[in-house]
């Protein structure tokens, strides 16, 4: 007998990967291409994936499509998270968030700093709950990408999952 309280660590999780970049296309968005495999490498499986424009209003618009699907456990975005004028991922989904993860932006731009130093403070990759959904908003760079996966991402997925939903089995 288990307590329904027990973190299930084999549960199929279901996300949605968005790149925001004026320049990546279907054939060059290695970034959200490495979101994806490293999710589906898990066990986890893709809804849905998009590339958009560094454009707030078309951010919104796929975002909020996405946060009405009760099926969905998460977001992922890759892009749009530099100090750059076009760079509005954070600005555009920070609004949303009923609570923000912290940790997540300080250890990202901590475990950066041991692979391009000083540059990492450039990131301005964060995470955030909206509702019973999680937001990671991961740079565009694919090493970052892959860092950022495996180091922090992958390793808490259902951790994160597990917190924000128990409430929902009571």
């Amino acid at each position: 007998m288990s307590d329904s309280h027990e973190l299930n660590t084999e549960k199929q999780l279901l996300f949605c990967v968005l790149t925001t970049s004026d320049t990546r296309t279907i054939s060059n968005d290695r970034g959200g291409w490495t979101v994806r495999q490293k999710l589906e490498s898990v066990g986890h499986k893709i809804f849905e994936t998009w590339i958009c424009q560094d454009d707030k209003m078309e951010i919104e618009s796929i975002v909020e499509e996405w946060l009405r699907n009760p099926n969905i456990h998460g977001i992922i975005t890759t892009g749009g998270t530099g100090l750059g004028f076009r760079d509005v991922t954070p600005e555009t989904l920070k609004p949303y968030f009923t609570k923000e993860i912290d940790g997540f932006g300080e250890l990202a731009r901590m475990i950066s700093y041991e692979d391009v130093g000083t540059k990492s403070l450039l990131s301005r990759a964060s995470a955030g709950i909206v509702k019973d959904k999680v937001i990671f908003m991961l740079p565009g760079s694919v090493n970052a990408v892959e860092l950022l996966m495996d180091k922090l991402v992958i390793p808490e997925l259902h951790h994160v999952i597990h917190e924000i939903t128990k409430h929902l089995d009571d």
